[in-house]
């Protein structure tokens, strides 16, 4: 099996590609930053005291193995229609970079070894909440997204749940603090997809996914929902406020981003451009790390 592995990794530095590179498509190297990111925000809110830094080093290495398995074997399950996309036509398996043998052992172990983890050194909860990540991104989300657009709305839960596995690593309970780090994440992912999906929605329907740009062609039912979404994640972002997580620096700073977040979605409702897509997918993509980084400097300790 390492010949094989090594014979690919060749083969993609032969196809102008590093190692390195395929690597970090293979893992979606972006998003599962984002899931390490979120999930030591939850941690270190969750923590009471000083942090244990053992069972944090731990939390993130096995919610990171989780993640790399999970889109690996996401992309293993897609293959055939990323190869349709633009956008996604160069990832490892559609570009024949990499073989769906080598993802698949890669992607189980990666995912198992990482449950097991968590399981063993933080604690079960965690790990029941990585399982059922795992198990809603790759078999529920990942086959609606051919059915239903409403696959943007479920999808977003498995995405919400590493702020939470954060939090209950550190205390090993869920609570409303923990469920409020949930909310804000499931709310903030809808105007982030719905930009990417009215930026690529032409991609997207050629490829067979169902986004709600493609059955929504006037794109008056879009606007209504990144509207919606963005002032539920505004009301979502005071709650660290309510349930003394984060003082009143968070708190103005949460409504003055949650003020501009509103405003890029009403002006992108109003105006369903591509200009205005690329606007709200950047306020999205600026908007999060800001929050949880005042959640963090501002933490009722």
């Amino acid at each position: 099996m390492m010949k094989e592995i090594s014979a690919e990794i060749i083969s993609a530095n032969a196809a102008g590609k590093s190692w390195s590179a395929v690597f970090s498509d293979l893992i979606k190297a972006r998003l599962t930053t984002l899931v390490l990111l979120t999930t030591a925000v939850g941690f270190y809110i969750g923590e009471i005291g000083s942090i244990n830094f053992i069972l944090f080093f731990n939390t993130l290495a096995a919610t990171g193995l989780v993640a790399a398995g999970a889109s690996a074997l996401n992309q293993l399950l897609e293959r055939e229609y990323d190869a349709k996309m633009r956008r996604t036509q160069d990832r490892p398996l559609p570009s024949g970079r990499l073989q769906p043998t080598t993802v698949a052992i890669f992607g189980g172990v990666s995912s198992v070894v990482g449950l097991v983890y968590l399981a063993l050194a933080v604690n079960l909860l965690t790990s029941v909440l990585g399982s059922v990540t795992l198990v809603s991104y790759l078999f529920i989300y990942t086959p609606l997204k051919r059915v239903t657009w409403l696959n943007t709305a479920i999808g977003a839960i498995p995405g919400a749940l590493p702020p939470l596995m954060g939090w209950t690593a550190a205390r090993n309970e869920l609570g409303g603090e923990g469920w409020a780090l949930f909310a804000i994440l499931a709310f903030w992912q809808m105007p982030h997809f719905f930009a990417i999906a009215w930026l690529y929605r032409d991609e997207y329907a050629k490829a067979g996914f169902v986004m709600l740009p493609n059955v929504d062609s006037e794109g008056r039912r879009t606007g209504q929902q990144t509207v919606s979404h963005t002032f539920a994640l505004l009301i979502a972002s005071l709650c660290p406020f309510v349930f003394k997580m984060a003082g009143s620096v968070y708190l103005v700073g949460a409504i003055i981003l949650g003020a501009g977040f509103l405003f890029c979605a009403f002006q992108f409702s109003r105006h369903l451009t591509l200009a205005r897509a690329r606007q709200l997918f950047l306020a999205s993509i600026i908007y999060l790390p800001l929050l949880l980084a005042l959640m963090v400097w501002d933490k009722v300790k």
